[in-house]
Protein backbone atom coordinates (compact mmCIF):
# COMPACT_ATOMS: atom_id res chain seq x y z
CA UNK A 1 0.00 0.00 0.00
CA UNK A 2 1.77 2.81 -0.83
CA UNK A 3 0.83 7.02 0.40
CA UNK A 4 0.50 8.73 -3.31
CA UNK A 5 0.23 12.21 -2.27
CA UNK A 6 -1.38 15.62 -3.92
CA UNK A 7 -0.89 18.98 -5.15
CA UNK A 8 -4.15 20.12 -6.09
CA UNK A 9 -4.59 23.65 -7.61
CA UNK A 10 -7.06 25.69 -8.83
CA UNK A 11 -7.62 29.09 -10.19
CA UNK A 12 -3.86 29.29 -9.80
CA UNK A 13 -3.64 28.23 -6.08
CA UNK A 14 -2.50 24.77 -4.33
CA UNK A 15 -5.43 24.16 -2.46
CA UNK A 16 -8.25 21.41 -0.87
CA UNK A 17 -11.65 21.87 -2.31
CA UNK A 18 -14.88 20.02 -1.49
CA UNK A 19 -14.73 18.06 -4.79
CA UNK A 20 -19.02 17.65 -5.04
CA UNK A 21 -18.95 21.63 -4.71
CA UNK A 22 -16.75 22.19 -7.57
CA UNK A 23 -18.72 24.39 -10.47
CA UNK A 24 -16.82 25.28 -13.76
CA UNK A 25 -19.19 28.51 -13.82
CA UNK A 26 -17.23 31.13 -11.72
CA UNK A 27 -14.44 28.97 -11.30
CA UNK A 28 -16.17 28.43 -7.96
CA UNK A 29 -15.49 25.88 -4.88
CA UNK A 30 -15.91 25.27 -1.19
CA UNK A 31 -12.47 25.68 0.02
CA UNK A 32 -11.19 23.92 2.91
CA UNK A 33 -7.63 25.24 2.61
CA UNK A 34 -5.39 27.67 0.77
CA UNK A 35 -2.06 27.41 0.78
CA UNK A 36 0.85 29.95 0.81
CA UNK A 37 3.51 28.13 -1.05
CA UNK A 38 3.43 27.42 -4.53
CA UNK A 39 3.06 24.04 -6.44
CA UNK A 40 6.99 23.27 -6.42
CA UNK A 41 7.39 23.35 -3.10
CA UNK A 42 5.15 20.18 -2.14
CA UNK A 43 6.97 18.54 -5.09
CA UNK A 44 9.94 19.11 -3.82
CA UNK A 45 8.83 17.74 -0.65
CA UNK A 46 7.71 14.44 -1.88
CA UNK A 47 11.07 14.69 -4.17
CA UNK A 48 13.22 14.52 -0.78
CA UNK A 49 10.88 11.94 0.93
CA UNK A 50 11.36 9.58 -1.81
CA UNK A 51 7.20 9.43 -2.43
CA UNK A 52 6.77 8.72 -6.06
CA UNK A 53 2.85 8.68 -8.22
CA UNK A 54 1.17 11.65 -6.18
CA UNK A 55 -1.06 13.45 -8.52
CA UNK A 56 -0.60 17.22 -9.78
CA UNK A 57 -4.54 18.01 -10.69
CA UNK A 58 -5.66 21.54 -12.47
CA UNK A 59 -8.86 22.20 -11.03
CA UNK A 60 -9.75 24.75 -13.61
CA UNK A 61 -11.14 23.80 -16.96
CA UNK A 62 -9.46 24.57 -20.18
CA UNK A 63 -11.48 27.44 -21.00
CA UNK A 64 -11.57 29.05 -17.34
CA UNK A 65 -9.85 32.31 -17.09
CA UNK A 66 -7.21 30.85 -14.58
CA UNK A 67 -6.45 27.97 -16.38
CA UNK A 68 -2.72 29.47 -17.81
CA UNK A 69 -2.02 30.05 -14.56
CA UNK A 70 -3.06 26.58 -12.57
CA UNK A 71 -1.11 24.86 -15.65
CA UNK A 72 2.00 27.66 -14.83
CA UNK A 73 1.95 25.66 -10.91
CA UNK A 74 1.44 22.34 -12.24
CA UNK A 75 4.44 22.85 -14.72
CA UNK A 76 6.34 24.27 -11.18
CA UNK A 77 5.80 21.09 -9.77
CA UNK A 78 6.43 18.50 -12.58
CA UNK A 79 9.64 20.19 -12.95
CA UNK A 80 10.48 20.03 -9.56
CA UNK A 81 10.02 16.29 -9.80
CA UNK A 82 10.40 14.91 -13.03
CA UNK A 83 9.74 11.31 -13.44
CA UNK A 84 8.05 11.36 -9.81
CA UNK A 85 4.49 12.98 -10.41
CA UNK A 86 1.15 12.22 -12.51
CA UNK A 87 -0.47 14.82 -13.71
CA UNK A 88 -4.56 15.10 -14.57
CA UNK A 89 -7.42 17.96 -15.44
CA UNK A 90 -8.53 18.57 -18.88
CA UNK A 91 -5.76 16.15 -20.00
CA UNK A 92 -6.40 14.69 -24.00
CA UNK A 93 -4.59 13.71 -26.84
CA UNK A 94 -3.51 17.31 -27.61
CA UNK A 95 -1.69 18.28 -24.61
CA UNK A 96 -0.85 14.73 -23.21
CA UNK A 97 2.83 14.94 -24.70
CA UNK A 98 3.25 18.58 -23.18
CA UNK A 99 2.49 17.38 -19.73
CA UNK A 100 4.95 14.42 -20.21
CA UNK A 101 7.55 16.11 -21.73
CA UNK A 102 7.77 18.87 -18.93
CA UNK A 103 8.28 16.04 -16.27
CA UNK A 104 4.89 14.02 -15.61
CA UNK A 105 5.23 10.36 -15.11
CA UNK A 106 1.56 9.95 -16.40
CA UNK A 107 -1.55 11.56 -17.42
CA UNK A 108 -4.42 11.18 -15.67
CA UNK A 109 -7.47 10.90 -18.28
CA UNK A 110 -11.31 11.41 -17.72
CA UNK A 111 -13.47 13.59 -19.89
CA UNK A 112 -11.46 12.90 -22.61
CA UNK A 113 -12.09 9.25 -23.02
CA UNK A 114 -15.78 9.41 -21.34
CA UNK A 115 -17.98 11.38 -23.02
CA UNK A 116 -21.60 11.69 -23.08
CA UNK A 117 -21.73 9.09 -20.59
CA UNK A 118 -20.38 6.47 -23.02
CA UNK A 119 -16.56 5.52 -22.93
CA UNK A 120 -15.03 6.80 -26.33
CA UNK A 121 -12.53 3.46 -27.12
CA UNK A 122 -11.41 5.00 -30.42
CA UNK A 123 -9.89 8.16 -28.00
CA UNK A 124 -8.00 5.56 -25.59
CA UNK A 125 -6.80 3.65 -28.83
CA UNK A 126 -5.70 7.12 -29.39
CA UNK A 127 -3.92 7.65 -26.48
CA UNK A 128 -2.58 4.23 -26.10
CA UNK A 129 -0.84 4.54 -29.53
CA UNK A 130 0.55 8.28 -28.45
CA UNK A 131 1.96 8.17 -25.55
CA UNK A 132 1.71 4.42 -24.72
CA UNK A 133 -0.21 2.28 -22.13
CA UNK A 134 2.83 3.08 -19.31
CA UNK A 135 2.09 6.28 -19.52
CA UNK A 136 -1.44 6.40 -18.80
CA UNK A 137 -4.03 6.67 -15.47
CA UNK A 138 -7.55 6.37 -15.98
CA UNK A 139 -9.67 7.96 -13.36
CA UNK A 140 -12.31 6.43 -12.87
CA UNK A 141 -13.80 8.54 -10.23
CA UNK A 142 -17.44 7.76 -9.00
CA UNK A 143 -20.55 8.65 -6.97
CA UNK A 144 -23.25 6.43 -5.98
CA UNK A 145 -26.50 6.13 -7.60
CA UNK A 146 -28.96 3.55 -5.84
CA UNK A 147 -26.89 0.30 -4.99
CA UNK A 148 -24.15 1.00 -7.89
CA UNK A 149 -21.06 3.39 -8.22
CA UNK A 150 -21.26 5.41 -12.04
CA UNK A 151 -18.48 7.03 -13.25
CA UNK A 152 -18.33 11.00 -13.12
CA UNK A 153 -16.86 13.23 -15.05
CA UNK A 154 -15.71 17.10 -16.45
CA UNK A 155 -14.30 17.89 -12.92
CA UNK A 156 -17.29 15.25 -11.25
CA UNK A 157 -19.94 17.54 -11.97
CA UNK A 158 -21.58 15.23 -14.84
CA UNK A 159 -22.48 11.55 -14.06
CA UNK A 160 -22.23 8.73 -17.04
CA UNK A 161 -23.85 6.02 -17.26
CA UNK A 162 -20.57 3.85 -17.08
CA UNK A 163 -21.22 1.89 -13.88
CA UNK A 164 -17.99 1.06 -12.09
CA UNK A 165 -17.56 -2.97 -12.15
CA UNK A 166 -14.36 -5.53 -12.23
CA UNK A 167 -15.66 -6.30 -15.52
CA UNK A 168 -15.00 -2.41 -16.54
CA UNK A 169 -11.76 -2.23 -14.79
CA UNK A 170 -10.72 -5.49 -16.42
CA UNK A 171 -11.32 -4.34 -19.61
CA UNK A 172 -9.94 -0.42 -19.17
CA UNK A 173 -6.88 -2.11 -17.60
CA UNK A 174 -5.42 -3.37 -21.76
CA UNK A 175 -5.18 0.92 -21.73
CA UNK A 176 -3.56 2.24 -18.80
CA UNK A 177 -1.18 1.39 -16.08
CA UNK A 178 -3.09 2.57 -13.06
CA UNK A 179 -6.97 3.66 -11.97
CA UNK A 180 -7.15 6.61 -9.79
CA UNK A 181 -10.60 6.69 -8.33
CA UNK A 182 -12.21 8.90 -6.36
CA UNK A 183 -15.09 8.42 -3.92
CA UNK A 184 -16.44 11.59 -4.85
CA UNK A 185 -19.71 11.31 -2.64
CA UNK A 186 -17.00 11.75 0.14
CA UNK A 187 -14.24 13.28 -0.96
CA UNK A 188 -12.95 16.19 0.86
CA UNK A 189 -15.65 16.04 3.43
CA UNK A 190 -12.77 14.64 6.27
CA UNK A 191 -15.68 12.28 7.42
CA UNK A 192 -14.19 8.46 6.55
CA UNK A 193 -13.57 6.72 3.90
CA UNK A 194 -16.49 4.98 1.45
CA UNK A 195 -16.11 1.28 2.81
CA UNK A 196 -18.72 0.16 0.62
CA UNK A 197 -16.65 1.26 -2.97
CA UNK A 198 -13.52 0.06 -1.16
CA UNK A 199 -14.59 -3.64 -0.60
CA UNK A 200 -15.95 -3.39 -3.82
CA UNK A 201 -12.27 -2.77 -5.54
CA UNK A 202 -10.53 -4.73 -3.08
CA UNK A 203 -12.12 -7.30 -5.43
CA UNK A 204 -10.05 -6.46 -8.66
CA UNK A 205 -6.81 -7.81 -8.51
CA UNK A 206 -5.24 -6.58 -11.64
CA UNK A 207 -3.18 -2.98 -12.28
CA UNK A 208 -2.79 -0.62 -9.33
CA UNK A 209 -5.88 1.21 -7.90
CA UNK A 210 -5.37 4.51 -6.11
CA UNK A 211 -8.17 5.62 -3.94
CA UNK A 212 -8.92 8.91 -2.69
CA UNK A 213 -12.15 10.44 -0.63
CA UNK A 214 -12.93 11.37 3.18
CA UNK A 215 -9.42 9.74 4.74
CA UNK A 216 -9.25 12.01 8.38
CA UNK A 217 -7.41 9.30 10.74
CA UNK A 218 -4.63 7.17 10.89
CA UNK A 219 -7.56 4.52 11.94
CA UNK A 220 -8.74 5.62 8.02
CA UNK A 221 -5.68 4.14 6.56
CA UNK A 222 -5.53 1.21 8.89
CA UNK A 223 -8.97 0.29 7.65
CA UNK A 224 -8.20 1.25 4.24
CA UNK A 225 -6.02 -1.02 4.44
CA UNK A 226 -7.69 -4.02 5.95
CA UNK A 227 -10.78 -3.73 3.88
CA UNK A 228 -8.64 -3.08 1.03
CA UNK A 229 -6.67 -6.26 1.74
CA UNK A 230 -3.74 -4.38 0.54
CA UNK A 231 -4.55 -3.93 -3.23
CA UNK A 232 -5.31 -0.32 -2.73
CA UNK A 233 -3.04 2.76 -3.01
CA UNK A 234 -4.28 5.95 -1.19
CA UNK A 235 -4.27 9.86 -1.45
CA UNK A 236 -4.70 12.22 1.65
CA UNK A 237 -5.52 15.63 1.05
CA UNK A 238 -7.24 18.17 3.77
CA UNK A 239 -6.38 15.68 6.35
CA UNK A 240 -2.59 16.59 6.10
CA UNK A 241 -0.90 18.91 8.05
CA UNK A 242 0.61 20.13 5.01
CA UNK A 243 -2.96 20.96 4.04
CA UNK A 244 -4.08 22.47 7.17
CA UNK A 245 -5.13 19.14 8.64
CA UNK A 246 -4.02 17.00 11.60
CA UNK A 247 -2.27 14.34 9.94
CA UNK A 248 1.29 14.46 9.70
CA UNK A 249 2.39 13.56 5.84
CA UNK A 250 5.32 11.59 6.86
CA UNK A 251 3.30 9.67 9.69
CA UNK A 252 0.87 8.56 7.02
CA UNK A 253 3.65 7.77 4.52
CA UNK A 254 4.93 5.43 7.10
CA UNK A 255 1.85 3.93 8.00
CA UNK A 256 1.00 3.12 4.30
CA UNK A 257 4.43 1.21 4.35
CA UNK A 258 3.51 -0.93 7.29
CA UNK A 259 0.07 -2.06 5.50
Amino acid sequence: MEFRPCIDIHNGKVKQIVGSSLKDRGDRAKENYVSEFSADYFAELYKEAGIKGGHVILLNGRDSDYYKATKEQAFLALRAYPGGLQVGGGIGSDNAEEFLNNGASHVIVTSYVFQNGQIRYDRLEELKGLIGKKHLVLDVSCRKRGEDYYVVTDRWQKMTEEKVTRTLLETLSSFCDEFLIHAVDVEGKSGGIDETLVKQLSQYDGIPITYAGGVHSYQDIELLGHLGRGRLHVTVGSALDLFGGELSWQRVHQLCLKQ
